[in-house]
């Protein structure tokens, strides 16, 4: 058994951040009215239609597409964490599982959003439900998405049903009724071994559960594209390439947050630069695996250059995209993989850095997919403006794709307030396993 005093350093540790503070309430104020700011511009949209983004009839998907492939990538690191390194044995990937689910939620949640800022009749959503078609991607996208947020919340939930009673033993400064909802979403929780038996094989079964479901849900995105026969689209290999370069958003979404959190909350103790390390290891590993697909993606085109191929390449390698495009390959990919092979740069601070660069990285990788090939079309395009033939995002359009953005960081916020980033209970057990 854990020593008295142990155990109640690591409780008032990993309990400390759940208070409101000053710094809390600035930087929710700061969201809040980023967010208004930005809901503003979708009723702007609403009311005048999507003529006032950078939309028109050939570029009809943008960045709010852009944007929902990214939220769904990112939220694939919940799986890669908790269930590929949890079922592996990896146990320094354990004070981590809680941020990537988090993170998971969040993203996958907000996916769903995303798409309904793509569409100028909103109210019109439930038609694909009720009138969907099997056949149709995008009812297997909405379904897969749906299931996969519900999952995400279990996988959250499940594991941390101990450390919710902990919270409510241990946090008498909150008011009442705060605590008896720890009480009460804690399940009268009191540690007796069948408890801990279910509560483990629960969170397996979810964890084996999740994996192909995962897979999935970016798989099916992909597929959003893929069945289509536009150039730059129709691939064969777009499934693994996105489920890839989903690990690699996420991964740095997870380096991102072990960063703040750990500074934030004073959990040096807990997320320590071994941590850095491994998920340093990670992100070239699954940065590697991804530069696989890029190269098979533009070198097996680029052999044939059959007619349309070469125009959509020749637009992304030497044309209007390609500052763009090699802006994205070099530091998003290429340099953070070279820079992480060295020991010094799998630090806390060289690697929060190189994760802000992949991650900007992975969103414009997105809109590099999106964009470029609409423009293309197989027809002419004839007798239409310019802004028809080249598509450039409006300002109501950015605000509204930063939305998004701005609730996720909210989610995550709000939960980290609530409950404990780094498993209480888990980090107890594997004390009193290694003691």
């Amino acid at each position: 058994m854990l020593d008295q005093s142990k155990f109640d350093k690591i409780t008032s540790d990993l309990l400390k951040p759940i208070r409101i503070n000053h710094s809390f309430m600035v930087w929710m104020g700061f969201l809040g009215v980023s967010l208004i700011v930005c809901l503003y511009a979708y009723s702007v949209q609403l009311d005048k239609g999507m003529v006032v983004t950078g939309l028109r009839d050939y570029v009809s998907w943008g960045m709010y597409i852009s944007n929902f492939v990214f939220f769904v990538a990112t939220s694939l690191i919940g799986m890669l964490i908790s269930a590929v390194l949890g079922l592996s044995g990896e146990k320094w990937a354990s004070p981590l599982a809680r941020i990537a689910e988090i993170i998971a939620l969040a993203f996958a949640a907000v996916a769903g959003l995303v798409i309904i800022s793509d569409m100028g009749r909103p109210e019109r959503l439930i038609n694909v439900f009720l009138y969907g078609r099997i056949q149709s991607p995008i009812l297997w996208d909405v379904t897969v998405v749906t299931f996969y947020v519900l999952i995400s919340a279990l996988f959250l939930y499940v594991p941390l049903i101990p450390d919710l009673k902990i919270c409510y033993d241990k946090m008498n400064q909150l008011p009442a009724y705060k605590r008896n909802i720890y009480k009460v979403l804690s399940l009268n929780w009191i540690g007796s071994p069948e408890q801990i038996k279910i509560i483990k094989q629960s969170t397996r079964i979810l964890a084996i559960l999740i994996i192909p479901v995962a897979l999935a849900i970016h798989t099916v995105t992909s597929w959003l594209f893929a069945s289509t026969t536009r150039v730059g689209w129709d691939s064969s290999i777009f499934g693994p390439y996105f489920v890839t370069g989903a690990f690699v958003s996420g991964s740095a979404a997870v380096i991102i947050a072990m960063f703040f959190y750990r500074n934030n909350f004073k959990l040096q103790d807990y997320i320590t630069e071994k941590h850095f390390d491994k998920m340093g290891k990670l992100l070239v590993l699954v940065s590697l695996i991804y530069l696989y697909f890029t190269l098979n993606e533009y070198m097996v085109p680029g052999y044939k250059m059959k007619k349309f191929d070469a125009m959509h390449i020749h637009a992304l390698f030497t044309g209007t995209h390609a500052l763009l495009f090699w802006s994205v390959q070099i530091f998003g990919l290429v340099l953070p993989i070279v820079l992480l092979l060295f020991k010094k740069m799998r630090k806390p601070l060289p690697m929060l850095v190189v994760a802000l660069f992949v991650i900007c990285g992975a969103w414009l990788k997105r809109y590099i997919i999106v964009i470029p090939t609409q423009e293309h079309p197989f027809l002419p395009i004839q007798n239409v403006p310019m802004n028809f033939k080249i598509y450039t995002p409006s300002l109501t359009e950015s605000l509204i794709s930063l939305a998004p953005i701005i609730l996720v960081l909210i989610i995550i916020t709000i939960l980290s307030k609530v409950v404990p980033i780094i498993p209480v209970h888990e980090t107890i057990e594997h004390l009193e396993e290694t003691k």
